[in-house]
């Protein structure tokens, strides 16, 4: 078991060297000067020079990809024309807040799509299918502008329910410690910054979820209904086991591991995703940050969020493997 992870991770990192190779090919291809991009729109002749000598853009290309590379393993993703700030220190101060989306849209998605699987697949053909797989459709359906702009119009302008937008009202101070307003709210010991907090992050963890949430319903739906029509399912059945058990305790482990594998991979697709979300609800975070590059043309804080959005798909990947392992025997078994 051990040589299988061992073996896995060095294809996590095989697979991470061939990200860092395609976005070295596409700076490449990309029109213009790189070390005039780097240095920045107003910058002097010498200072263009100097930045294509600190860069080794003035080496062969073997040697730029060599120094390249050697960057990537120190953190270094370059400076940011916009900030005028290294764009790991860019990153790493909008990360948090956009972690704390992602970790919020999930569990919205955990907690509306397992249920609405479990009710589609033992309801199958009935009124209870028909619910689940209707919303199922309207989530992957409505475009999440769209559901974020409406949603902003009646649960936040007209019902006065949930803020619009932003992170915290100008009322709620707390110190920045880690970035995501949620966790410096209780660090700081302040129960209504906290709460003021999760009433910020639910409208756009729900339109960040919405999506997703109809991926995950009917994945567990059709997998759910293979296992339940299974013998071993038939066998417990007729030992008298109720239906509650049933479902809950021996089709919905087996049913879970291919959903636990969507899952994991909607890790990388929902930071991807923020772009649009913090955007419609003013939020900070590496959405909004990749936002601003594209407007100001920042090509090299664009690379750094793609690598960055890159890596996190890589280890949801792996964690999603892992996990696999972990709860399927056969696989283990497979593994040896």
């Amino acid at each position: 078991m051990l040589r299988f992870v061992l073996r896995r991770l060095g294809l996590t990192l095989v697979v991470l060297w061939g990200l860092a190779t395609l976005v070295f090919l596409l700076i490449q291809l990309l029109p213009g000067d790189a070390a005039r991009t780097a240095a920045g729109r107003n910058a002097s002749a010498a200072q263009i020079e100097a930045v294509r000598e600190r860069l080794g853009l003035d080496e062969p290309l073997p040697v730029q990809y060599v120094l390249y590379l050697g960057r990537l393993l120190h953190g270094d993703l370059g400076t940011s024309v916009f900030t005028t700030q290294p764009i790991t220190s860019d990153l790493a101060d909008v990360a948090p807040s956009s972690i704390e989306l992602v970790v919020a849209a999930m569990l919205v998605n955990l907690v509306v799509a397992l249920p609405l699987g479990v009710l589609a697949a033992v309801h199958r053909g009935r009124l209870g299918d028909l619910v689940a797989r209707l919303v199922a459709i309207l989530g992957n359906a409505v475009p999440v502008f769209w559901l974020g702009l409406v949603l902003q119009f009646l649960v936040g302008a007209r019902w006065g329910l949930l803020p619009i937008s932003g992170q915290l009202d100008r009322e709620h101070r707390v110190p920045t410690v880690t970035g995501a307003r949620t966790v410096d709210a209780l660090l700081a010991g302040d129960p209504a910054a906290f709460g003021n907090a999760l009433q910020h992050l639910v409208l756009p963890a729900v339109v960040l979820a919405a999506p997703f949430i109809a991926v995950v319903t009917r994945t567990l739906r059709s997998t759910l209904i293979g296992v339940l029509e299974a013998e071993s399912i038939t066998v417990v059945r007729a030992k008298g086991a109720s239906p509650l058990r049933v479902v809950v305790r021996h089709g919905l482990r087996n049913a879970l591991i291919p959903t636990t594998t969507i899952v994991g991979l909607q890790l990388g697709w929902m930071l991807g995703s923020t772009v649009l979300v913090e955007s419609i609800f003013a939020r900070q975070g590496i959405g909004s940050y990749a936002t601003a590059a594209v407007v100001q043309t920042d090509t090299f804080a664009v690379i750094g969020v793609v690598l960055v959005v890159g890596v996190v798909f890589c280890i949801a990947s792996l964690v999603v493997d892992l996990l696999q392992l972990w709860l399927n025997p056969r696989l283990r078994t497979a593994a040896r």
